[in-house]
């Protein structure tokens, strides 16, 4: 062996080691050492090192986990010791009887048996055979005798470790787990899949035993699955350890990730009691639980007890109530948050789910309703689980009756009657109705008074909440009808509070009209965009009369913004209200409005690179204020293109066809030159990269 490959051979060995521990520590100790860029750092690093070095490449290597070849199909498995069922209990009086029949059969005190308690996960259960410290093979349950052989798809999952941890592994090790997916990852992956217009999961445990039994293991590679060991089946040579829950501590070591939640009791009580603390705590757990698994923690106990049928006499499962139900959906309701987005509710005939009566479920938005392909009327299945508001997760459509009717969603707001905005590329339908809309009353409120609109001193969110729930504010307008005698029998106000309120009300009616635009609560016009609007049209009347077209020819609106203000004030509540508040006093001066020069109407440019005068969101927007469309791709249409340090392949496809460009310093000379009402557009020589 050359001194190069043995160099080689020991840096191999050494990003092994590194990345076995960082999948232990990650994994089993909860505790990571390497940040996601160095993990893959490390990894693509031995990735280089052994497409150099093929000959150091070994089955347990962190760069084998992915990659095999899709399977014809799996092969069958024979469990060497079946992977048994146990026996449930579905309420305490029967997991006493279970602790009195295991004491009468030991002739033992039942206070003094201890019992190892542990989530039972909700997951799909596998088991794993190392052999020398090596992973071999990996199964499903199947049967309980005889499962799927999924070696390659187990192989991908970091939890799993390839090679056990230690100087001296078990000759031979057989572990039992569940893989499962957090409730995080479940809904990461149902938002990609809803983004993506594809297929949605049910719930976790379908999603965990789908991947599991992917044909590529490349898919089953980029699924967020994660492995937990509750049993050892078998161990060679047998450590000696004498208790269950020692076993598990010794998977712990070996690198084999299990519950932290597990703990050894005592007696029924000490039974009853973890089952209480774990369905008071199954919510908060970021993964599906569906009960309490207990064993009895003496091995040599375990062995004089053995088994019955098809489960241990020394083992029981204790059952929480299910979180997915059946039942009918009658009707769809349409409600409102204080954002103004529209949510359809089904109205469901009363089922029990996980313990908690449901009568209701939210649907999302329209396009949750096309995925689900859901109808009034069908038979569906509801789940409840951790804080999640219940939900409808698909439809029973073999069950469907023959007078189902599609869901119609509305074009109007049903609380105010307003027009529903859905903009192209979004997912949520609101109403416009803004302040005029109860629904969106409080939050239209406190926009409306906040220190950046009319600035209302001593009017918090409290107060608004107090003065709307008494029906004394339906509008903006009703605020400058308060009075101080009134506001004095509201708590902690006061006489003097309730005069300097009144006093700051009065003072407020003389703002801005850009300030009066922000406070109006438009959707997506912000500070700016309401002082570029003020500028732009110098009057009220000016803006509301204005056209889409028009709109979008105002510095920083493109159409969504131009859609939004357009819609506000197509609205008749939005311009009764602005009228009253008008008639209350609100005054402003008229704005000076700038005439512009506009040189670049209908060019489009692009800008790329970085630039050093100015950020590349500043430079977009001196572009529109000169009437130029700025977009994020180069074609022969393109009028030209601004190149800061680093540009890319934009710049390379500008040069190839012909497209003027500008360095920095020829682009902040031309905007000067254009600013100032100099409308040459025409590009030199030396303009040109």
């Amino acid at each position: 062996m050359t001194q190069l490959d043995s160099k080689r051979r020991e840096e191999v060995e050494r990003l092994r080691a590194e990345l076995d521990d960082a999948n232990y520590r990650y994994h089993v100790l909860d505790d990571p050492t390497l940040t996601d860029a160095d993990y893959d750092r490390s990894l693509r690093r031995l990735q280089e090192l052994e497409a150099e070095y093929p000959e150091l490449v070994t089955a347990d290597s962190p760069t084998q986990r992915v990659g095999a070849p899709p399977e014809a199909g799996f092969p069958e498995v024979e469990h060497a010791v079946p992977m048994l069922s146990l026996d449930n209990a579905f309420d305490e009086e029967e997991l006493e009887a279970f602790v009195r029949r295991v004491a009468e059969r030991l002739e033992a005190s039942s206070e003094s048996l201890s019992f190892c308690c542990e989530p039972k996960l909700d997951g799909a259960a596998v088991s794993l055979v190392y052999a020398q410290g090596r992973l071999v093979s990996g199964a499903t349950r199947g049967d309980g005798r005889t499962g799927e052989g999924i070696t390659s798809n187990l192989r991908t999952l970091r939890s799993v470790p390839l090679r056990l941890r230690g100087a001296h592994p078990p000759e031979l090790l057989e572990v039992r787990g569940e893989v499962i997916i957090s409730h995080a990852d479940f809904e990461a992956m149902n938002q990609r899949a809803r983004a993506e217009g594809s297929k949605l999961f049910a719930n976790p445990r379908n999603a965990a035993a789908g991947s599991l039994r992917q044909l590529d293991p490349r898919i089953t590679a980029t699924r967020p699955l994660a492995f937990h060991g509750y049993q050892v089946a078998r161990i060679e040579p047998d450590p000696g350890d004498a208790t269950h829950s020692a076993l598990m501590d010794r998977l712990g070591d070996l690198g084999l990730p299990t519950s932290g939640e597990r703990e050894v009791v005592t007696g029924a009580p000490g039974v009853i009691g973890y089952c209480r603390r774990l369905g008071e705590k199954r919510d908060a757990l970021g993964y599906d639980i569906d009960g309490v698994v207990i064993k009895v923690d003496d091995r040599r106990l375990q062995r004089e007890l053995g088994f019955v049928a098809r489960a241990p006499r020394w083992a029981i499962a204790f059952k929480f109530p299910a979180q997915e139900q059946t039942t009918w959906l009658n009707e769809v309701e349409f409600q409102v948050g204080r954002t103004g987005a529209i949510t359809p509710v089904a109205r469901l005939e009363p089922v029990s789910v996980a313990g908690v009566v449901v009568s209701s479920a939210t649907l999302h938005n329209a396009d949750e309703i096309a995925r689900l392909g859901v109808m009034i009327g069908d038979n569906v299945v509801i789940r409840r689980a951790g804080d999640v508001i219940p939900q409808v997760v698909r439809v029973i459509e073999k069950a469907r009756p023959a007078d189902a009717r599609r869901i119609l969603f509305p074009e109007r707001c049903p609380v105010c009657d307003s027009q529903i905005e859905r903009l192209a590329g979004e997912a949520v339908a609101r109403c416009s109705g803004g302040l005029y809309c109860p629904a969106q009353r409080k939050e239209a409120l406190k926009h409306f008074v906040s220190r950046r609109a009319l600035d209302i001193d001593g009017l918090g969110e409290k107060l608004i909440e107090a003065l709307v729930e008494r029906d004394w504010v339906a509008t903006p307008a009703d605020l400058f009808g308060l009075r101080a005698e009134a506001l004095a029998e509201l708590p902690r106000m006061g006489r003097k509070s309730s005069e300097n309120l009144v006093a700051s009300l009065e003072a407020s009616k003389a703002t801005t009209l850009a300030r009066f635009i922000y406070a109006l609560g438009i959707r997506e016009v912000g500070e700016a965009t309401a002082a570029n609007l003020a500028r732009h049209f110098g009057t009220l009347d000016a803006l509301m009369a204005a056209g889409r077209e028009a709109l979008e020819g105002v510095e920083d609106v493109g159409p969504i913004v131009a859609a939004h203000v357009h819609t506000f004030f197509c609205q008749p509540h939005n311009r009764d209200t602005i009228d009253d508040l008008i008639a209350c006093g609100l005054h402003w001066r008229e704005e000076t409005v700038i005439e512009r020069p506009r040189p670049l109407v209908g060019q489009a440019w692009v800008l790329t690179g970085t630039l050093e005068g100015m950020t590349r969101d500043q430079g977009k927007a001196r572009l529109q204020a000169l009437g130029a469309k700025v977009t994020g791709s180069v074609s022969k249409k393109t009028a030209g293109l601004v190149a800061g340090e680093a540009a890319g392949s934009k710049l390379d496809k500008a040069l190839q066809l012909g497209v003027p460009v500008l360095e920095e310093s020829a682009f902040l000379a031309r905007l000067a030159a254009w600013e100032a009402g100099d409308v040459a557009t025409d590009e030199s020589e030396e303009d040109k990269a």
